[in-house]
């Protein structure tokens, strides 16, 4: 558990965290997921060669194939969420591209400012030396490191060989292959060029979160982010990845109690085990005073900022 202490500089005086902060399972995260289908393009690294489809076995090792689920395709969903929440709250976000750079699309930058961005970097100066929220959870100009560790998900089709205290997942990987083919009628469909995607079915595990300072305003803004991506986790611009017109990228997300021990995670994460009375218990403190508080702090931030700026 955590024996560092909350850094409280940009809230109230009379902020107070509920617990002792070490009691908490903080700095690290852990945000459960569950995904029927992911398909986060070159996202996915294995650790087995592929078996060719004519001498596809599945009982054969080489089937068995796990391997890691890149953290960028899951930061920029995160980040998404972050952003929207602080719009919700009347606040721009830090724009994630340079005002300078090149974008396909004409007055692209100009429609995200009006949006509820600001440019990059504009948030930071004497008073704000980290900037918006955004800005200084996730980092990104001047070379300025980001506050929050995202690590890859390591995945695994073997449940037994999960663990989700280290941030993994039990997930089956294929490689998809399917042909583009001409429309044209005297072309009779003859195929134009073949397509590969890599994927994931059946996701279920952790994704290992740190952050580098202990700000009771991150922890809130992570959790109202998570809360809006699964609440809004059938809507496109929510979801995760690619292939969404098919089905992938619906994720069912949820942070889960930092009041939990690691022995209590692991018993989330097992379906044949229920929560005991002080897994129920934590529950409550979580919903009732811990995480309101936490939200308390991210508004508060967002006060701070704004009367900043």
């Amino acid at each position: 558990m955590s024996d560092t202490p909350f850094d409280e500089t940009t809230l109230p005086d009379d902020f107070a965290c509920p617990v002792d902060p070490e009691e908490l399972h903080l700095p690290d995260l852990y945000v459960a997921l569950e995904a029927n289908l992911l398909a986060p393009g070159d996202g996915i690294i294995t650790d087995r060669h592929h078996a060719s489809a004519d001498n596809y076995e599945a009982d054969d090792p080489m089937n068995q194939i796990g391997g890691q689920i890149s953290p960028f395709a899951l930061s920029g969903w995160l980040r998404h969420g972050c952003e929207r929440v602080l719009q919700q709250r009347d606040a721009t976000a830090c724009h994630p591209g340079e005002s300078s750079a090149s974008f396909k699309l004409e007055d692209v930058y100009e429609r995200d400012l009006e949006a509820g961005y600001h440019e990059k970097g504009s948030c930071v100066d004497a008073d704000r030396p980290a900037g918006c929220l955004i800005h200084d959870l996730f980092g990104g100009f001047s070379g300025r490191a980001g506050r929050l560790i995202r690590r890859p998900i390591p995945f695994s089709p073997v449940r037994s060989q999960v663990d989700i205290t280290d941030g993994e997942a039990e997930a089956h990987y294929r490689q998809l292959a399917t042909h583009v083919r001409s429309r044209n009628d005297e072309d009779d469909g003859t195929p134009l060029r073949a397509v590969t995607r890599d994927a994931v079915g059946n996701l279920d595990g952790a994704w290992w979160l740190t952050v580098r300072d202990l700000k009771p305003e991150y922890i809130g803004l992570l959790c109202a982010a998570i809360s809006l991506l699964n609440d809004n986790n059938d809507a496109y611009r929510f979801q995760l990845g690619g292939a969404r017109n098919f089905g992938a990228g619906i994720v069912d997300a949820q942070v889960l109690n930092p009041l939990y021990t690691d022995k209590e995670i692991r018993r989330v994460d097992h379906r044949r085990w229920n929560a005991t009375s002080a897994m129920e218990e934590k529950d409550e403190t979580w919903s009732e005073e811990l995480r309101p508080a936490f939200i308390d702090a991210l508004d508060a931030r967002i006060a701070h900022d704004t009367e900043g700026a």
